[in-house]
């Protein structure tokens, strides 16, 4: 018999001055610092902070899944 699992989401904004991948991976990156058996991610939006005319932030609001375990 399959094992059941139940998922958690969290929402996170990720930021980088590169781009949007680099946001989205810094998010992740800094969510598996403390949390186990990170699944999915989802993007809700992607956006930008401009200043002087100038792209200088690049943002990802994202959902992100991990299994829930009981304490």
């Amino acid at each position: 018999m399959a094992e059941e699992s139940v998922y958690k989401y969290i929402e996170l904004t990720g930021v980088s001055g590169k781009s949007w991948e680099q946001a989205m991976n810094n998010a992740i990156t800094k969510a598996g610092q403390s949390l186990r058996d990170l699944r999915v991610a989802e993007v809700i939006t992607q956006d930008v902070r401009i200043d002087d005319n100038k792209i200088v932030e690049y943002r990802v609001r994202m959902k992100l899944s991990f299994k829930y375990e009981k304490e």
